[in-house]
């Protein structure tokens, strides 16, 4: 048993199977948060507005806090995504805008969108704002470069954007976090992409295909787990799925300081009043995506409950 830090209550002592029990519930929650905006139309119009056509504008945007370090860095801190769209996207953005501008507009879309198809979502997330950003002063920034390129962004000061610009630091920060899981695993990009369709019970290329692989980048990487004892004749095998399960329990050890450092009240309290709005954006992901993507924000069959 561990007891919880300051900011917590002597009645709130639990253990440590509990609180990474809620980071997951709470991790799958900031995704829906903040995921339904990368294939939100209104978004993708502004961008395009600016000359940053379709996907581009996801890409770009999401690498705006760290675009100054150049292509090559991009490129690493994506990790999952093949590179010739994560290319593509910065010099197209670099061409026709600037990263400023690209961001500004989808600070508007989030607002837009949010008060059309959410509309509970402005009041709760300027309740929860405070608490959201007393979760992000726990996280440590080290060894996560684009959480902590997030941090240096201009804070807005509307309450609901920068509740929202919150969610988007934390979401960065467990990102960086599983990508350094994945590197210790042994792991390239593309074979965890597989283990990670098969753990969603998605066709096993799909993910990969999702982030613009090539079919030879996917087919070596089923070798390469075929190798390892983790895929035969094309599909992902029980130990793969394993594995990958251990991946995800492995990131929620490593990202409950956020939460145990807002105390189990309030981290719960969070999941309370934001979690109606997480369910609407989810299904306006299905509307607008479809029902396979943000699949880290949707409860698979051995995620935790």
């Amino acid at each position: 048993m561990e007891s919880t830090p300051q900011g917590d209550t002597v009645a709130t002592v639990r253990d440590r199977a509990e609180w990474e029990g809620a980071t997951a519930r709470l991790a799958r929650l900031v995704h829906a948060m903040v995921g339904w905006i990368f294939w939100d139309p209104n978004a993708i119009d502004r961008y395009t507005t600016l000359g940053v056509p379709g996907g581009l504008g996801y890409l770009a945007t999401r690498a705006a806090p760290i675009a100054a370090a150049g292509d090559d860095a991009v490129v690493a801190t994506m990790y999952a995504w093949a590179d010739d769209p994560v290319r593509t996207s910065m010099s197209v953005a670099r061409r026709e805008t600037t990263f400023g501008a690209l961001w500004s507009a989808r600070d508007r879309a989030i607002r837009d969108g949010l008060a059309v198809h959410a509309p509970a979502a402005p009041t709760d997330l300027a309740e929860v704002r405070d608490d959201l950003w007393t979760a992000v002063t726990a996280c440590e920034p080290n060894g996560r470069p684009l959480f902590a390129a997030c941090l240096n962004m201009p804070m807005p000061t509307d309450p609901v954007l920068s509740a929202w610009h919150a969610l988007n630091c934390l979401r960065e920060w467990r990102g960086d976090t599983h990508n350094a899981v994945l590197i210790a695993a042994g792991l390239s990009p593309v074979e965890a992409l597989i283990l990670d369709s098969a753990w969603s019970d998605y066709p096993a290329d799909w993910m990969a295909r999702s982030r613009m692989w090539a079919e030879t980048a996917i087919s070596t990487a089923m070798e390469r787990l075929q190798e390892r004892g983790f895929a035969e004749d094309g599909r992902v095998l029980e130990a793969g799925i394993d594995f990958r399960v251990e991946i995800e329990a492995r990131t929620d050890e490593l990202t409950i300081d956020p939460w145990v450092g807002l105390g189990w009240e309030r981290s719960q309290r969070i999941e309370r009043i934001l979690r109606p709005t997480a369910e609407l954006l989810l299904e306006r992901v299905d509307e607008t995506a479809g029902p396979r993507y943000l699949s880290a924000a949707r409860l698979h069959e051995r995620s935790r409950s």
